[in-house]
Order: structure tokens, then sequence, then C-alpha cells
């Protein structure tokens, strides 16, 4: 038996986003068929037409905002030294939360994945490198995830930013505050064993 078409659409449409299945995407589309009334429905519709409409990369940084320069590119009391490199927009927001970093942000809208087709000229690094003409910008910081694809992307920064001027650091990784050992993958490990100082 199939759902009828737009059933079959909304569920359809839920699988496009990441980690979304068949059973979670149909798990959606019958919580809206069954429980959104008709104001929910048309403020669903409403958020994902401003976001359409309103929603663009910064035409500096690339992070997203509903303005053609961003808050915080726009902030005069940023340390324009320091640029944090992040894959996404979301990280951007995770780092803020923090209220540990004071500098800019530069966004490549991904990470170097050939298995994927996705390569440096797919990714915001021309827009980096034209940023980092700027005598003001000294460190630059990476911050990609800790996947085979953020390692590629940060090693080829790193190759094409070893022989300017610039700072070129890695954030740190490796075991979260209360972790345990035993349950930590091999790259974690890794990582927190080339991160380690003197105690």
């Amino acid at each position: 038996m199939k759902y009828p078409e737009a059933i079959q659409q909304l569920i359809e449409s839920f699988m496009r986003f990441p980690g979304v299945g068949k059973k979670t995407a149909e798990r959606y589309a019958f919580y809206v068929v069954n429980h959104f009334d008709e104001t929910d429905t048309v403020t669903f519709m409403e958020a994902l037409h401003r976001v359409q409409n309103e929603i663009n990369p910064c035409e500096i940084c690339g992070n997203l905002t509903d303005k053609d320069v961003c808050d915080i590119c726009n902030d005069q009391t940023r340390d324009r030294r320091k640029i944090l490199v992040v894959e996404e927009s979301k990280d951007v927001m995770v780092i803020e939360k923090t209220n540990m970093f004071d500098g800019l942000y530069h966004v490549l809208n991904g990470a170097i994945s050939p298995s994927d087709g996705v390569g440096p000229d797919d990714l915001r690094i021309k827009a980096l490198l034209e940023r980092l003409k700027d005598e003001t910008h000294q460190e630059v910081i990476l911050a990609m995830n800790l996947s085979e694809e953020g390692e590629t992307t940060a090693m080829y920064l790193h190759r094409i930013l070893k022989d300017t001027d610039l700072l070129v650091t890695r954030i740190a990784y490796g075991l979260p505050a209360g972790g345990n050992i035993s349950y930590a993958d091999d790259m974690t490990l890794l990582k927190a064993l080339e991160g380690r100082k003197k105690y």
C-alpha cells in the first residue's frame, strides 16, 4: 500500500535532512499530519519562507546573517588579528556561546572530501586567502572537525599558509572532561597524546 502523494512528498522532504532516514521521516510526516493545526502549518511555512528569502552568507566571513555583513564582522571591539576558520556556520554559534573567543571567523561551508567530490575550489578558501592579505591579521586558528575530512582540510590550509608570516594554529583535541579513556575512539586518543603538555 502506498501513502497518499502529499504524505509521500512530505516524507521525502524530511529525508533530505542529514541523519534522517525513512522511518524517522515517516514519524515526522505523521506528526505534522496528526498534530499540526493550521496555525502551526502556516508558522512552519513562514519560517521556511523567511529563511529562504532573508538569510544569506556574510560578505566577509561567510557566516549566516540577515544583513550584508554579520554582527561579528561589524563589531569593532573584536580582535582583528585573529581569524578562526570553521567548517559551518553552526560552529561559529557553538564557539560564541562559550564567550571565550574575541576574534573574527571564516566559514568554509564544508570540508575537503574527495569521496564526495568536494575539493578546495568548492570551499571558501580563496575568500580566506583574500582576507589574509590584510596585514592586520596575524593568526589563523584552524578549527575543523575531528574527522578525516576535517583533518584533510586543516592539513591543506596549513600547507598553503606555512610560507606566510601568519601564525597558523590548530585547536586542541583530546579527552573530554569526565571522559573515560576506555570509551575514547582512536582519533581522540591520538589527538590527546599529540596535544599533551608538561605537567
